[in-house]
């Protein structure tokens, strides 16, 4: 076809899209920062498996990957927990995050997709209103295609011009800092939960979760504000005196890493570029998890580049990608982002009397599952402003549901409203609306 495609960056997405477009005949390469055989956190990592088959890749080896466990969730003073029952044909997968990367990789190879290790990627290189390459320390390199799959701080993304319209900065309350270790096993005392996760724990504005596993116990520190290894250690002798097993011995892990936890983007795409994974923000905003999205994602962009009969990968031709997008995914993940602006208002007090009145329920907090699956999920804002109201007798707690309720109408009313085809103006108009309906 003689057409180049520079996909910056091995994020899944930016993996997973390289390969279905190597296998439509396009050259593709990869340029990627990182060693080869480095990429991947010393821990592990869950998905939805049935992600796999969109993306066109096989299911990994038996001896590679686990079914997760269902997740019991916490309110702040642990009076009440709520319990996920996730059906047995949209269960995770729990794999180390490094054979998943091997995975995607080598199923990339066998496609075609040539990948250049120790390439940091600098900034895009714009010629008028598209983006025509990248800047690297290996000098300019030059495509007809730009899919930018750098991750949350992606250089490209944020370097972009801002008439494109594209949201090129993340702020704190769309992004979770994140810590997470395996340590070891402190007593043979029985778990309270295998798959413990906190909300607020401590009266910190963030979750944490304490995996119970045979040989090691997994902690996760999440918050929406810097915190350093002091306040990890002082937090985790918090955390052992309700739950005996954490141990103090750290195996392995103990990265700081930012996760996206925010609305999808009201604009992705623009003449030459396309935004994937974290650098669309298309993790599920209430619990972090992205991979599945990502990979469902990259089909969805690979059908648009496939359907461009002249391989012009215009915004034009492009947007395909995006309103294909948020078809099967975005539409729903947007009132997700509203119940995360919800509870970054709320104080621990409040999220107690969310859970112990049950204005909340076990059905909702299942909700990440059909994300990180191939379902989807509608949260109607009628239903949870009507049951607040006939449970709610705190005044301020019920405004904050009931401007969630609005909210989630406004946002979903808006996602609706998307054009359908490429306009700039009608497309630049209709991103001010998506994004107002956040505030």
């Amino acid at each position: 076809m003689g057409k180049k495609i520079i996909v910056a960056g091995l994020g899944h997405g930016g993996i997973a899209a390289a390969a279905l477009i190597a296998k439509q005949g396009f050259d593709v390469t990869v340029y990627e920062k990182k060693s080869e055989g480095t990429l991947g956190y010393d821990w592990t990592d869950i998905f939805a498996p049935q992600a796999l088959a969109v993306a066109g890749m096989k299911m990994p080896p038996e001896d590679k990957y686990e079914y997760k466990k269902d997740m019991t969730f916490f309110n702040p003073s642990f009076t009440k927990k709520l319990q996920q029952h996730v059906p047995e044909d949209k269960l995770e997968i729990k794999m180390e995050r490094r054979d998943i990367y091997e995975h995607f990789i080598n199923h990339a190879l066998d496609c075609g997709v040539k990948i250049v290790y120790d390439c940091e990627v600098k900034e895009p290189i714009i010629l008028g209103n598209r983006v025509v390459g990248i800047r690297t320390e290996q000098g300019d390199i030059y495509g007809d295609l730009i899919i930018d799959a750098c991750g949350l701080n992606s250089p490209v993304r944020s370097n972009l011009p801002s008439y494109f319209g594209i949201d090129k900065d993340v702020t704190d309350n769309e992004k979770i800092r994140i810590y997470r270790a395996f340590y070891n096993v402190a007593s043979e005392e029985e778990a309270e939960a295998i798959f413990k996760v906190m909300l607020f724990p401590g009266g910190i504005k963030g979750i944490g979760w304490i995996a119970s596993e045979e040989d090691h116990t997994d902690l996760l520190i999440g918050r929406f504000e810097e915190f350093d290894m002091d306040e990890v250690e002082r937090f985790s002798d918090f955390l052992r005196e309700t739950n005996p097993r954490l141990g103090k011995e750290k195996i392995r892990g103990g990265q700081f890493v930012e996760i996206p936890v925010r609305q999808p983007p009201a604009i992705m795409i623009a003449d030459g570029y396309a935004a994937i994974g974290d650098s669309a923000f298309m993790t599920v905003p209430l619990i972090g998890s992205g991979i599945a999205n990502s990979l469902k994602a990259a089909k969805v962009l690979a059908d648009t580049v496939a359907a461009d009969k002249e391989s012009i990968f215009s915004a034009e031709t492009l947007w395909k990608y995006q309103t294909g997008y948020y078809k099967i995914l975005g539409n729903g993940l947007a009132p997700l982002a509203c119940m995360k602006l919800m509870l970054l208002t709320l104080t621990p007090e409040e999220i107690d009397y969310i859970f112990e009145n049950e204005i909340i329920n076990d059905d909702l907090i299942t909700i990440g599952a059909d994300f990180t699956g191939l379902g989807s999920v509608k949260i109607d804002p009628k239903d949870l402003i009507n049951k607040a109201k006939q449970v709610c007798t705190d005044t301020e707690l019920l405004k904050k549901i009931i401007n969630c309720g609005v909210r989630i109408g406004k946002v979903s009313a808006a996602c609706t409203m998307m054009p359908k085809k490429w306009n700039e103006s009608r497309v630049k108009a209709w991103a001010k609306v998506y994004n107002y309906s956040f505030k």
